[in-house]
């Protein structure tokens, strides 16, 4: 019978987050696939946690997914994090969930903190429509492709950030979507915790030099939606095409003022 794989989240900042479900987990299971051991036995230490630590990261994931998958096949309960919030999550682990589910092992959540998600709780912005775009890539030509993708995108638009790249990347945003209100958050859940409620013009002027530090989410509204103006001769043609359909002058004029926003009364009395 095989094992499990624990996809489990971790403190995105501040450690008494981690859950007790987490802490139990990690206790109970055989072995642990870490974005960065380093990182992640700081963690198992403050837990007083001792497991056998397999290192998993973006350049060694190819070559660690076969090990890993045969570990748990073989019985054996795997628990997988990055360095903070949730596996899987513009961090590794998504190739190796795929991979669990193609072979039939059971893929268990234990949740955690989320860097995006948190962010847009605590910024204020529309968050009704979301889409969550991650980082922008460094090379010029998959950088340009993305900020064309999203320049008419009406939902709200979340990214990741490093601090040592805002300014660049505020510039580029800017250039790109033009002056937008943005939620820059960093140091989520930490002493310095920040919401810095701005425009991207207003940004790109006030941080030109990198000088935000800690980890960062950014939060831009959508694009709005260009509303062209209806005249009321706009509205009379409707009319006339529904009376040419069949209706009534006074249900005519009803129809297309309920498709136009006018006063059905005036389209009515230029019926006349």
């Amino acid at each position: 019978m095989s094992g499990k794989l624990f996809v489990t989240g971790t403190p995105i900042g501040n450690l008494s987050d981690f859950s007790p479900r987490a802490i139990e987990t990690m206790k109970n299971c055989d072995f642990i696939a870490a974005e960065d051991t380093r990182v992640t036995l700081k963690l198992l230490n403050h837990f007083e946690i001792k497991k056998p630590l397999v290192s998993y990261y973006e350049h060694n994931k190819t070559q660690r997914e076969d090990e890993i998958i045969s570990r748990i096949l073989n019985g054996e309960d795997c628990v997988l994090v990055s360095d903070a919030g949730m596996p899987a999550i513009s961090d590794p682990g998504m190739e190796l969930v795929n991979a669990c589910h193609e072979h039939g092992i059971p893929v268990v959540a234990i949740p955690g903190p989320t860097a995006f998600a948190t962010a847009l709780a605590i910024s204020g912005m529309d968050n009704g429509r979301f889409t969550f775009e991650g980082f922008l890539s460094v090379t010029k030509k998959s950088r340009r492709e993305h900020l064309n993708e999203i320049r008419d995108e009406k939902r709200t638009m979340i990214f990741y950030e490093a601090p040592h790249k805002l300014s660049y990347t505020l510039r580029d945003l800017y250039e790109a979507l033009g002056d937008r209100r943005i939620a820059i958050v960093r140091e989520l859940t930490k002493i310095h915790e920040e919401v810095i409620r701005t425009t991207l013009k207003q940004a790109v002027e006030d941080y030109p030099d990198n000088n935000l530090k800690g980890e960062i989410v950014l939060i831009i509204e959508g694009a709005k939606e260009e509303k062209s103006e209806v005249t009321l001769e706009d509205a009379v043609e409707k009319a006339k095409d529904y009376i040419a359909k069949g209706m009534s002058i006074n249900d005519a004029a009803k129809t297309a003022a309920r498709d136009t926003g006018l006063k059905k009364s005036d389209i009515y009395k230029a019926l006349q």
